[in-house]
């Protein structure tokens, strides 16, 4: 099942005092359906999950899928390296009326490939939304293997995957091997291009929060079969694709932000805000690719 072409994994906003701010959500989730976003994904890593509670998850799903409606598809980041709280949180968000799910591979406790499939089988089994898995080695420290993508493709509602790899030979396999009609989207925005090479769907991006709309012009034109307008976009865009990792997701895409009007607010600890070389670097990048 595909959720769209381009969905962003929203930052979560906060106030001063490092509070969730629930109405400059509303306001980013708008921006990113108006400026070329098929869906959002809520309280993912990027929305700093880690140091989100259950409670604030639970509102952030609720107000965003009020705020957009049919408009984009809301997909909740229920994954954590607890099963059982993974499956609580997948049957709260079911409640709210989101559209979708995305768990990430359980990061620190280094589960066998037999234990990442049980644990997404049993997350699966918690509600009847569509599950998108999430692998991401460098953050998880284990890297979810094609053959176990592929027994998980076996369960009805686990219908995605994005896949943050970063190896082209994992993503080569895992197409040969899947259903035509289990959709893999990729992680990381600068592969997003060869990946599509390879026949994947679309891109959960981080960068979509400021340059959606140049992603949209990249991926409409790959899907035309205008190659090399796609690449010309790639190539522009492959700056910020970069750039915004000069210090920890989502620190530097928070602070762009400033310039489309959100006030996305700073990051809870032990995350800290980007320092003055950082910023100046940011200010710099953005000048670059949007002037």
């Amino acid at each position: 099942m595909s959720f769209g072409r381009i969905l962003t994994a929203m930052v979560t906003p906060m106030n001063e005092c490092l509070e969730v701010d629930y109405e400059e959500a509303k306001h980013l989730a708008l921006h990113l359906v108006e400026h070329g976003n098929d869906g959002i994904v809520v309280a993912g890593t990027t929305g700093e999950s880690p140091t989100i509670s259950t409670e604030e998850k639970i509102e952030l799903f609720k107000v965003v899928k009020e705020t957009v409606g049919s408009r984009a598809v809301v997909i909740a980041g229920i994954g954590s390296n607890t099963t059982e709280a993974s499956v609580t949180l997948a049957k709260k968000a079911a409640a709210v009326g989101v559209d979708g799910l995305m768990a990430v591979v359980p990061y620190y406790n280094k589960p066998s490939q037999e234990g990442l499939y049980q644990h997404f089988r049993k997350i699966a089994a918690a509600t009847p939304l569509p599950l998108m898995l999430y692998n991401i080695p460098s953050r998880s420290s284990v890297n979810m293997l094609p053959e176990t993508v592929l027994r998980l493709s076996e369960i009805p509602n686990i219908t995605a995957l994005k896949e943050a790899c970063g190896m082209m030979d994992q993503v080569s396999e895992l197409k040969r091997i899947l259903p035509e009609n289990f959709a893999m989207y990729s992680g990381d925005d600068s592969q997003t291009l060869p990946m599509l090479a390879l026949g994947c769907t679309g891109i959960i991006s981080v960068a979509g929060h400021v340059i959606g709309d140049e992603m949209r012009s990249m991926l409409d034109a790959w899907f035309a079969g205008d190659t090399q307008t796609a690449l010309k976009w790639h190539l522009k865009l492959l700056p910020m694709f970069k750039g915004i990792f000069v210090t920890t997701n989502p620190v530097p895409i928070k602070y762009l932000l400033k310039y489309h009007g959100i006030k996305a607010g700073g990051v809870r600890l032990p995350l800290v805000d980007a320092i003055e070389k950082e910023k100046a670097f940011l200010d710099d990048l953005y000048r670059q690719i949007k002037g």
